[in-house]
């Protein structure tokens, strides 16, 4: 079934698949002033903004 999809994908839109490319899932470790647990900040960012919401507090 994945393969019918990125084929699907590839066939229909290749600019917007191209596009889709330049995202990518982040997840940065935050720890908790309170407990000092760990939990976990998620976000698509693009590719060019990596760096800049890693070193966000």
């Amino acid at each position: 079934m994945a393969k019918a999809a990125k084929t699907a994908i590839k066939t229909k839109d290749q600019k917007a698949a191209s596009e889709a490319k330049n995202w990518t899932k982040v997840i940065k470790a935050v720890r908790s002033p309170k407990s000092g647990a760990y939990t976990f900040k998620e976000a698509i960012v693009h590719k060019d903004k990596i760096k800049d919401f890693l070193s966000e507090k």
